[in-house]
Order: structure tokens, then sequence, then C-alpha cells
């Protein structure tokens, strides 16, 4: 995959990233791909923002429950059939779509921003 496009310090400190937990997830069988219902805790400044991911090729929900995870906190809503997502969990994409979750590799308080 090629690079894409320079951006500069400003367009990247607008965004919102931060660590959070997940508190509950569930199977989303109404989304067009196969995906996940996450409900994520980042702190008291924040709060609980839920969303959806298509993490099924390496994820069960029940292995998320606990597992700090890296989001975009300050995306607009958006409608996902029946769901409304609040925020967007990040990973790695791999060639063939699978993707692998970015976490801190160790506990850190919920709702820390990313540098």
């Amino acid at each position: 995959m090629e690079r894409k496009t320079s951006i500069g310090y400003a367009d990247f400190s607008r965004l919102d990233l931060r660590v959070g937990t997940v508190k509950r997830a569930e199977p989303f069988p109404e989304a067009r791909r196969p995906a996940i219902k996450l409900w994520i805790w980042f702190g008291d400044r924040v709060g609980e923002l839920k969303t959806s991911a298509q993490i099924t090729d390496r994820y069960m929900p029940e292995q998320l429950i606990g597992r700090q995870v890296i989001a975009v906190v300050n995306f607009p809503p958006k409608q996902i059939g029946p769901f409304m997502s609040e925020c967007l969990v990040l990973g790695v994409m791999d060639g063939s779509g699978t993707v692998t979750l970015l976490q801190p590799d160790s506990a850190v308080a919920d709702g820390l921003p990313i540098a």
C-alpha cells in the first residue's frame, strides 16, 4: 500500500485518540459485513461510547471484554443499520483484510489521550 498524502501536525492534533476498556461486546448480525458491537469505557470525562467493528476474523465477543483498545472519540456519530456508532476503534489490517486491534502494551487509565 502506498503512503497517503502528507498532513500537518495541526491535522493530526484534531483527532481525539484515547484508550478505553471494552465493557460489553455482542454479535452484530444485522450488519452487512460480519461485525461485533462494542461498548467501550473511556473514563469519566468521555464516558462510554459504542461502536461496531469488523473484527470477527480474529475475535469473538467474549474475548474482548476487559480488553483495552485505542479509538478515535471525536468523530460524529454514524448510523450503521439499527446501531449508532460513536467512536472508531483502531487496528492493523493485513493483506486479507483481517484486523488486529491496537492496544497499549501495559494497562493504563481509561481515557488517557494518545500522543
